[in-house]
């Protein structure tokens, strides 16, 4: 596996990408944060993340402005976000799970972006985020059902994302490595004549 790119390896990969952002899109413990500050780090490139922007935009934390504004006036923020980062690139780039179900976000990432579904099975979701009990939408009295009709409602949209890597219980770095693989491959395949 890769834990470092070499610097000719990391040129090649720069100026393949170009302008555009990496965008991990995934559900909420996918692992979008984690794997992402590593994927930069191997890339060389900054680590952004929409839902700590978010924050520090608003002033608030995701769970306040669920509760004061609801969800779609979050949603609206997010995509505002979301859109004005990508174009920022090239970076990588955590979002927030909802944020890759608006279309016009969608639109705006396929612009600026190359998308990167880090895709989960329910057991491995709901044991990530056990440990961080504040997710706005699991304060429900079944989580585990609200995280599988987010399963069924979401893994159909995400799959239009360029890139599917499998987001499992292994080292961040793995992930990573497996990221930068297939990104190398779409790269190439998009340049080639």
């Amino acid at each position: 596996m890769i834990s470092e790119l070499l610097p000719d390896d990391r040129e090649i990969l720069h100026k393949r990408l170009g302008k555009r952002s990496v965008t991990l899109i995934g559900l909420m413990g996918a692992g979008k944060t984690t794997v992402g500050r590593k994927l930069a780090a191997m890339l060389g490139l900054p680590f952004r993340d929409t839902d700590a922007e978010i924050e520090a935009v608003a002033r608030m934390t995701i769970a306040e402005l669920f509760e004061a504004y609801g969800e779609p006036e979050f949603r609206a923020l997010e995509a505002r976000v979301v859109t004005r980062l990508a174009a920022d690139g090239p970076q990588v780039l955590a979002t927030g799970g909802g944020a890759f179900m608006s279309a016009e976000t969608r639109k705006a990432l396929r612009e600026h972006a190359i998308t990167v579904w880090l895709k989960a099975d329910l057991n491995t979701l709901m044991e990530r985020v056990g440990r961080r009990p504040h997710r706005p939408l699991l304060q429900a009295p079944d989580p585990r059902a609200v995280m599988r009709d987010l399963m069924e409602k979401r893994y159909p949209v995400y799959g239009e994302a360029d890139i599917t890597v499998l987001s499992r219980n292994v080292r961040r770095e793995s992930v990573a490595a497996e990221i930068i693989a297939s990104l190398d491959e779409h790269l190439k395949a998009r340049s080639a004549p």
